[in-house]
């Protein structure tokens, strides 16, 4: 279906039919009709977006990947670049402006109105991941002592430019929040109803300087379609909207998947990443892993004496392994998402210890009866070794390191939240490389212990 649109789109720019092209344009949506684009000729994207409805465009505008909206302000004239601009919402503008080379930004303020350049200014020198960054100015505020009737007039005034309506914020004259009414509320009121009377005063809002992911949760916990953003005086200084907070949501969780897979986080995507800022991510953490391996190589070296013995307890060594760090894997992967959800405290840390511990008991006794059953069917006919005993060596060593693992798992991602640290930095390869050393050491310290067992 895409295909066929783009080489409709394609030959209606060819034929110069561009009234056709604009009618046909008209019922797609923004985030659609910017895919669209992504895959037709950057020539051709000056025209097709010219051709576009100044609000159609601007919306379309926004949902555009950098390097699409870079090129396009490049083509523009001064007066397409103002006529756009002045379509944008603000925090949209800031967006752009974050991710736009020094020339191309100092283009757009010069054609932003003077009070807009004051907005974006304002949210550009909050941190970066406060919800003063993600918020907007734009929103419609109402007087306590006002009518439904002149909630409603002040909403076909100013409603236009603002980002939503559909939640009103009541302010004092200093502009401190006390109250919130919903566009619902209005219209199921009288018109001579006082806003007093109807606005909500049990208002959760949040600070400019509270972490964006901890405003991006409280949408999930709350169902709201924005959230207040007030300053340390409580007085209202912006809201932060549904759109920016699935934003925020998904760039963070592409932040912890890309630091569980031990690579450093990059901005931008897959294939507009080059090669070398690709290897440049993922060498660090490889080198940290690589080189901590050189602990379970030690401890290998060490027991060289039982190799000769019993050749076979080599064999083993991979099984251990795997089953120690997949172990860890399942409780860390579990323990962050609960963490980033926000299910699990740092002050649950005993109980959610208490809690791996039991579900690695469960786990290493029946992977341990599976294994030893294997290994007597395996080794009972081998005269060089006494199966029972391997089988309960084997046993013993996954149960110890099935609960270490699971320990590791657990306490290792809520140790770093309670250090401030990013627990997904506490992800798979980490945990895996040290249950690795871990597992090891206990397997061969049994081997060693029960020799005289083992070898018939």
């Amino acid at each position: 279906m895409q295909e066929k649109m783009q080489e409709r789109i394609l030959f209606l720019l060819e034929k110069r039919r561009y009234a056709q092209l604009k009618e046909e344009l008209l019922d797609i949506n923004p985030y659609d009709l910017a895919v669209l684009m992504a895959d037709i000729p950057i020539e051709h994207l000056p025209i097709l977006f010219r051709i576009l409805p100044k609000e159609l465009a601007a919306e379309t505008f926004v949902e555009m990947d950098h390097d699409m909206q870079e090129h396009l302000i490049k083509s523009f004239s001064d007066t397409e670049l103002k006529a756009m601009l002045n379509e944008l919402y603000v925090d949209d503008t800031v967006d752009i402006i974050e991710e736009m080379p020094a020339n191309v930004v100092k283009r757009i303020l010069k054609y932003t109105d003077s009070e807009t350049r004051e907005m974006i200014n304002e949210i550009l020198n909050y941190p970066k991941d406060s919800a003063g960054s993600i918020m907007t100015t734009e929103f419609v505020d109402l007087k306590k002592d006002m009518t439904v009737a002149d909630a409603f007039e002040r909403i076909r005034k100013d409603g236009v430019d603002k980002e939503t309506i559909y939640t009103l914020y009541v302010t004092t004259k200093s502009r401190k929040l006390i109250g919130i009414v919903s566009a619902k509320d209005l219209m199921l009121s009288e018109q001579n109803v006082v806003i007093e009377d109807i606005m909500e005063t049990n208002i959760v809002c949040v600070d400019t300087s509270e972490d964006k992911e901890v405003v991006a949760n409280l949408f999930d916990k709350y169902d709201f379609l924005a959230i207040p953003v007030v300053d340390k005086e409580e007085r209202l200084v912006g809201i932060v909207t549904i759109d920016d907070a699935i934003d925020v949501l998904q760039d963070e969780t592409t932040e912890d998947i890309t630091k569980m897979g031990a690579v450093m986080p990059n901005e931008d995507t897959y294939f507009k990443t080059s090669v070398w800022q690709h290897a440049k991510n993922r060498i660090p953490w490889l080198l940290f892993l690589m080189l901590s391996a050189i602990f379970t190589g030690t401890i290998i070296t060490q027991y060289e004496a039982a190799f000769s013995s019993i050749p076979l307890l080599v064999s083993f060594i991979p099984q251990l392994m795997d089953t120690g760090g997949n172990c860890g894997s399942q409780a860390s992967v579990l323990i962050i998402r609960g963490l980033a959800l926000d299910e699990i405290k740092t002050s649950d840390f005993l109980k959610a210890v208490f809690k791996e511990i039991r579900i690695a008991l469960l786990v290493g006794v029946v992977l341990a009866v599976v294994n030893g059953v294997r290994i007597i069917i395996m080794y009972n006919s081998d005269p060089s070794v006494n199966a029972y005993a391997l089988a309960i060596v084997l046993g013993v060593t996954l149960m110890c390191t099935i609960i270490l693992a699971k320990f590791l798992g657990c306490a290792l991602p809520i140790l770093a939240k309670k250090c401030r640290l990013d627990p997904a930095l506490m992800a798979s390869p980490l945990i895996t490389t040290i249950v690795d050393a871990c597992s090891i050491l206990i397997y061969f310290n049994f081997a060693v212990a029960f020799m005289n067992y083992l070898i018939k």
